[in-house]
Order: structure tokens, then sequence, then C-alpha cells
């Protein structure tokens, strides 16, 4: 189980990062727990929007990817900390990661009270419109006199408060674990924009995005480079036409959809008839809705909320539908620029089976049928030797957690490709 341990404090040296730090240490048969700052995020002000600044959104993608949040708060002037309550205005101004999401409360101050009028505001935050987190009720962790309370190895002296604090995280885990299964739990993303009308800093702006030869409308706008001339990459320098045959010979079907949800590029290797998710040259250029049925829009809109949100990195569809030989899988990987703002979309497109047959025929290893498909297994099992792989479907997240992959709803395993679309 993946948690994440928010400081609530700003401070160099704070107690209770020193108690999220013990939990973590403590504590890790239970979970797996990062420790989040908040000392380098901007001061909330709504007129200098910084949603989309690398700090927050970082931020944002770890709440987004966690199973639960544990926060540790000081008390000061008998409520939170000024820097906390900044941090959760910009996680409830547009990006909302808390809603729907495990939290539980702990904190620790000099006094015999601990923290308990901040834990109580703070609880009345969490709950507000915007946030909507799922606080643990009860439960109260409030470690007061801290200064006495850790020895030199930052452990906790007192038997009796590391007891309680154990049984306390025992049952967090459980209350993730029931939540988990609850009707609507996880975050509720904002809607996707597959008409594409917004406006990002690479968008080319008056031409119509339906037009069959947007492809040569914007390239003339731009005075676009093609044929001989250099393009000085990240690590390399090659020829519009050496990017192009580069990408032509990749084994498998390429598409660039950006953060503005417009299909820009696919590496044209075939006709469309021949391809598996049969794009037409026409359709470059496109909003994402219309390179897909109306049936399809939920799922598209689910696959990109997942991936712009950071909930998960790369989500994987098994197609059968194009035949017993093959084992064609859809990719959908998100793209960061340098400062790791979501970029977009990479999908491509593979069939699998011709490089598993190469495997198995070097290694002169065998599929066994039944309970291992080509995916979960290769080599053949020892008679009686246990199956370790945890059951996957046919859609799997690939996201960063530690955890068995996330199991995408019955409705999104119907998707197909993001930037493929059939025939307008």
């Amino acid at each position: 189980m993946k948690l994440v341990g928010l400081v609530g404090s700003a401070g160099e040296h704070s107690y209770n990062r020193m108690l999220l730090e013990y939990i973590s240490k403590e504590y890790s048969h239970l979970f797996d727990l990062e420790m989040l700052e908040i000392a380098n995020l901007p001061l909330f002000n709504q007129s200098d929007d910084q949603t989309d600044s690398v700090v927050i959104q970082n931020l944002n993608r770890k709440i987004m990817q966690a199973d639960g949040v544990i926060i540790a708060t000081p008390e000061h002037n008998h409520t939170i900390p000024a820097a906390l309550k900044s941090a959760l205005e910009w996680l409830s101004f547009k990006i909302h990661p808390l809603e729907n999401k495990p939290v539980m409360i702990v904190g620790c101050s000099y006094y015999d009270q601990g923290t308990s009028r901040a834990q109580l505001h703070l609880r009345q935050i969490l709950d507000a419109p915007g946030v909507n987190a799922i606080v643990l009720p009860g439960n109260e962790f409030l470690l007061g006199k801290v200064k006495e309370a850790f020895d030199e190895k930052g452990n906790l002296k007192s038997e009796g408060t590391r007891n309680f604090l154990g049984a306390t995280l025992v049952k967090f885990v459980q209350f993730i674990e029931v939540m988990a299964h609850l009707e609507g739990a996880g975050p509720k993303l904002p809607p996707e924009d597959l008409e594409a009308k917004g406006m990002i800093d690479t968008t080319i702006p008056d031409i119509d995005k339906g037009a069959e030869d947007w492809v040569e409308q914007a390239a003339a706008a731009v005075g676009a480079v093609e044929g001989k001339t250099y393009v000085k990459l990240d690590r390399g320098l090659l020829t519009v036409d050496q990017l192009n045959y580069f990408l032509r010979s990749m084994p498998m079907e390429l598409t660039y959809a950006d953060s503005n949800n417009q299909f820009l590029y696919y590496n044209h290797c075939a006709d469309a008839e021949e391809m598996f998710a049969h794009r037409q040259p026409g359709q470059v250029g496109n909003p994402l809705a219309y390179c897909h049925p109306k049936k399809s829009y939920k799922n598209v809109e689910w696959v990109l909320q997942q991936l712009r949100s950071g909930a998960q990195d790369a989500i994987r569809v098994h197609v059968p539908t194009h035949g017993p030989d093959k084992y064609v899988v859809h990719n959908y990987q998100a793209m960061h620029d340098e400062a790791g703002n979501y970029a977009g979309v990479n999908e491509y497109i593979l069939d699998f089976k011709p490089i598993v047959d190469w495997y198995l025929a070097q290694t002169g290893q065998e599929l066994v049928g039944g309970q291992v498909d080509a995916v979960a297994g290769a080599s053949k099992k020892a008679e009686g030797q246990a199956d370790s792989t945890p059951g996957v479907d046919a859609v799997a997240g690939a996201s960063k957690k530690d955890t068995a992959p996330a199991k995408v709803p019955v409705a999104a395993a119907q998707v197909d490709g993001v930037s493929s679309a059939s025939v307008k």
C-alpha cells in the first residue's frame, strides 16, 4: 500500500516531520510512506495562478497516486499553520487530488493537549467543498510535550504511545481498504475537452482543426521546416527526412495527441486499412472528438483523465479483435515537458506475439496452457509450483505504485486508440 505523508510545517526543524519519519520507519510492514514537503510552495493567490507550476503539479501527482494521505500538523495560535492552509488552498482551487481520498490526521506540539484545536480545524477544512477528503473518524493521535517524546534516535519513548499509534495506523489501513470498495471512490477528475477548444502555447490558431489539409495549412502558417533541414534534438542532430525514416521504421504504430487533446502526428508506416488503428492522413490536426465514435467518448475521457492527473502513468489495453494469431496492445503513455508539466499522450500500438514467439524460440521455453497467458508468464512451472503472478485483466494501469496493477472500469475495456479514430 502506498501512502504519502504531508509535513504540515514549513520549518527546517519540525517535530511533525520527525513523527512522519518515525511512522515511515516503524510501520513499513503496513505501507510505504513517502514524505511530501510544503516549504517550497508559493503562497496561495488566485490572481497569480500557479496551479501548473512544477511544485504544485508534483504534489498533486503524488497525492493522486497514493492510496491514502497522513497529514502531520503543528498547532499555531489554536489552528493549523498558514503554510499548510495555503497548500490546501492550491489543492482545492483548480485541482482536487484530496477528493474522496482517505486521510488520517496526526500532530504534535509542545503542550499537553497536543494539536487538538488544529486537528479540529483541519477536519473542517478537509470536509469543505472543493477538498472533500474522507477523514478517518475518531482515532485522534495527539502527541503532547513533544520535546520529551523522542529519544536521540528519533523513536517514541512511551510504549503506550507507540501502541496507540500502531493501533490507529492499522485502523487507517483498514479504512483505506473499505473506502476502496465504495462506489465513487477516488478523486472526481475534471472533464476532458475532447473538442480541443482550448489554446496552449503550441496551438496553431485560425486553422480549422477538422480540415483535411490541416497539416499543409498549419505548416505554411508557421513556416515549418522539411526535407534536408536539420533539427537539433536533446541528444542528436537529424534532418526532417531522417526523423521521418526513423519514426516510420519503428515496429509499432505511434501517435502524438497534445495536452489540448488535438491529434498532431502518427508515423505513416502503412495505408489505413493495413494499420491496427486505421488512421487516415486527413485526421491529423483533428480534435480527439473527431477521431472516435461518440459511444467511446466516456472511455477516451477516462484514459486522458488518468494520464493528465498523474493517477496513472500508462494504461494498456489488449484489443483481441485483430485475430488469434496476434496479441495487439494499445499503450497510452503520459508525456511531460522538462518542468514536469503534462504534455499529452504517446500512444503506441504493438503486436507482442512475434516478440513472445522469438523469446520462446531463443530460450527454449514454452507457454503453459490454462493458467498462464503470454503476458503474465512465459516459463513452464515445475510440478506443484504456485503461481505467484497476480491476476491481470486485459486492461491494466501501469502507474508507479508498487501494488498490483490498477483495474480499469469495465466500460474502459472497450476504449479504442486515443488518436486512432475510425473514418469520420
